[in-house]
C-alpha cells in the first residue's frame, strides 16, 4: 500500500454549498430522526437536549475540524491522511480502524435503512390505516423476522447506495445532496408544523423543551456525548474523507460551524415532530428504540391525514438514512482508490457486495434460528452484537485516537495553520486548541470507560 500521493481523478466538491450539503448528509441519518427522539424520551426529556447541544458544540465541533484539516491538508483517505502527516508509523492503523468501523456501521445500519424504507411501502399503500397499538409490536415483530425481506431491502438500499457512490463525488454524492437535502428539511418543516398544532402538543413541547434537573441523572453525560459522536459522523474516518475533497479556499471553520448546525436542527426538528404527537396520544416518551416502528403507525392512524403524514415521515425516515450511507460507503472506496489504486467502479462494487455479505447476519438477526439469531455466550442478537463493536467500542476507541493525534502529534499549530489557510480568521484558535488537547480526549476516555464498567451502550 503506496505512499504515493493521490490520484487528481479522485474527486473534488464543486461548490462549498455542495460540500456542506453532504457533509451534514452524512451527520444527519437516523440517528437523529429515529435515534435522537428515543434517547430524550429515555433520559428525562429537555434536560438531556440542553448537554447535547453543549457537547455537539464543545467536543463534537472541535473534532469535526480537526477531522475537516487533517483530510483537506492531505488529500487522503483516513489511512493515508495519517501516513502523510506521520510517516513510517503505526498511526496509519488508526485510519484503518476508521475504514473498518465505517464498514462495520454501514452492515447493520443499512438493515436498519432498509426497515425505514419498508415501513415507506407498507404506509403508502395503506397497511398501516387500521393499526391499533396493541397489534403495533406485534406487526413490527413479524416485519422484521422475514428475513428474506430484510436481506431484500438491505440488498436494495446498498445498491441504491452505490449508484450515487459510483457517480463520484460531484457527479453523484454532491448532486444527490444538493436534491436530498433541502427534501428532508421542507419534510421536517411541514411535519413538525403540523405535530405542533395538536391537541395536547403543549405538554409535549415542554417535556421536549423545559429542562427539569431533577430528571438529571449520572448516566445522561455519556449518553449525551456517545448520542452526539454517533449523530455527527465521527471517528469513523467520513469527515477526513470528506475534507480531503474540499477545495483549499474554502473556510473549514465555517464549514464545520455550518454542518454542526444543521446537524442539530434536524435533531431537534424530529423532537418537535414526535414529542408532541406522543403527547397528543397520551403515549409514553420513554418507549424506547421501538419508539418510531411500534409507537409511531398506530398514532397516524388516529390523525386526519394519518396516512399522508406516516408516509412522509418514513420518507424523511429514508432519505436521511440514504445521506447517511453514502459517506459510509465513500470511506472504504476512498481507501481503496488512494492506497490500492483501483478505479472507482471496482472499488464500489467490491466494498458494496463486501458489506451486504457482512449485514447479512444483521438481517438474519430477527428472523434465523441459530449463529445470527442469537450470539453464542452473549445474550444480544447479531445486529445488536455489531452496533456494539462499531457504534460504540470502534468509534470511541477511533474519536479519541484522533484527538490525541490532532492535538498531539500532529500538533495544534500544524493544524491551525491548514485551517488558517487563505486568510481564514480563526479568532477561537486558543479556545479549539485547549477543547482538542484537554477536553475533547478525557471527555471520549469518559465515554469508554463508562461503556466497560456498567455495560451501557449508546
Amino acid at each position: 500500500m503506496p505512499d504515493a500521493p493521490a490520484s487528481p481523478a479522485r474527486g473534488v466538491w464543486g461548490s462549498r454549498v455542495g460540500f456542506v450539503l453532504a457533509a451534514a448528509g452524512s451527520a444527519i441519518g437516523l440517528g437523529n430522526i429515529w435515534r435522537f427522539p428515543y434517547v430524550v424520551g429515555e433520559n428525562g426529556g429537555a434536560v438531556f437536549v440542553l448537554i447535547y447541544l453543549g457537547f455537539v458544540f464543545l467536543i463534537g465541533a472541535p473534532v469535526m475540524l480537526g477531522e475537516l484539516a487533517l483530510g483537506r491538508r492531505t488529500e487522503r483517505n483516513p489511512v493515508g491522511a495519517f501516513a502523510a502527516v506521520a510517516p513510517g508509523t503505526l498511526w496509519r492503523f488508526v485510519g484503518l480502524l476508521g475504514v473498518i468501523t465505517g464498514v462495520g456501521i454501514l452492515s447493520f445500519y443499512g438493515v436498519i435503512a432498509g426497515w425505514t424504507f419498508g415501513y415507506f411501502l407498507k404506509t403508502v399503500s395503506g397497511g398501516f390505516n387500521t393499526i391499533i397499538a396493541q397489534e403495533s409490536a406485534a406487526v413490527f415483530d413479524d416485519f422484521v423476522s422475514n428475513w428474506m425481506l430484510s436481506t431484500g431491502l438491505l440488498a436494495a438500499f446498498l445498491v441504491l447506495t452505490a449508484l450515487i457512490v459510483w457517480r463520484g463525488v460531484s457527479r453523484g454524492i454532491e448532486l444527490m445532496s444538493k436534491i436530498l437535502m433541502p427534501m428532508l428539511f421542507f419534510l421536517l418543516a411541514v411535519l413538525a408544523f403540523r405535530s405542533v398544532t395538536l391537541s395536547g402538543a403543549r405538554e409535549g413541547l415542554e417535556f421536549y423543551l423545559a429542562p427539569d434537573f431533577s430528571k438529571l441523572r449520572a448516566q445522561t453525560f455519556p449518553t449525551a456525548l456517545g448520542q452526539a459522536f454517533f449523530s455527527l459522523s465521527l471517528g469513523m474516518g467520513a469527515m477526513i474523507t470528506y475534507g480531503s475533497y474540499i477545495r483549499k479556499r474554502e473556510d473549514l471553520v465555517a464549514s464545520a460551524g455550518i454542518v454542526c448546525l444543521f446537524d442539530t436542527m434536524i435533531a431537534l426538528l424530529a423532537g418537535l415532530i414526535i414529542f408532541p404527537a406522543l403527547f397528543h396520544a397520551g403515549l409514553d416518551p420513554a418507549s424506547g428504540v421501538g419508539l418510531v416502528f411500534q409507537v409511531l403507525p398506530p398514532l397516524f392512524a388516529t390523525l386526519p391525514g394519518g396516512q399522508l403524514f406516516g408516509s412522509a415521515f418514513f420518507l424523511l425516515l429514508t432519505i436521511a438514512a440514504l445521506t447517511s450511507t453514502i459517506s459510509l460507503l465513500e470511506v472504504p472506496v476512498s481507501y481503496l482508490i488512494d492506497e490500492w489504486k483501483w478505479s472507482r467502479g471496482k472499488a464500489v462494487l467490491v466494498t458494496t457486495l463486501g458489506t451486504a455479505l457482512l449485514g447479512v447476519p444483521s438481517a438474519l438477526a430477527f428472523g434465523a434460528v441459530g449463529l445470527f439469531s442469537s450470539v453464542p455466550g452473549a445474550n444480544v442478537d447479531f445486529l445488536t452484537l455489531m452496533n456494539i463493536v462499531f457504534g460504540n467500542y470502534s468509534l470511541s476507541v477511533g474519536s479519541l485516537l484522533l484527538a490525541v493525534f490532532i492535538g498531539y502529534r500532529w500538533g495544534v499549530a500544524g493544524a491551525a495553520k491548514e485551517i488558517e489557510l487563505e486568510g481564514v480568521a480563526f479568532g477561537l484558535r486558543p479556545v479549539w486548541a485547549f477543547l482538542i488537547r484537554f477536553l475533547c480526549p478525557v471527555a471520549v476516555a469518559v465515554i469508554i470507560v463508562y461503556i466497560v464498567l456498567t455495560g451501557n451502550y449508546f
